[in-house]
């Protein structure tokens, strides 16, 4: 998966529009980045890939990076 796919694959678990996110961004600072967007990130992760992700593996969570690194199969 590249780098776009990623943030593209953010920005859809985040509703955001898309060429919004970048990767040095900082979660807490998108308005988006919710208990919902963190509920799709399970979800997602869950159905793709077969990975669990934990709600204290969501609570490292500080960058869009950070997010990124979790969709690496």
């Amino acid at each position: 998966m590249t780098e776009k796919e990623k943030l593209e694959l953010g920005e859809e678990i985040m509703d955001v529009e898309e060429d919004t996110l970048s990767l040095d961004m900082l979660l807490d600072d998108i308005d988006e980045w919710d208990s919902l967007s963190a509920l799709t990130l399970i979800v997602e992760s869950k159905k793709r890939w077969g990975k669990v992700i934990t709600t204290e593996i969501i609570d490292e969570l500080k960058t869009v990076s950070d997010l990124c690194e979790l969709f690496e199969a």
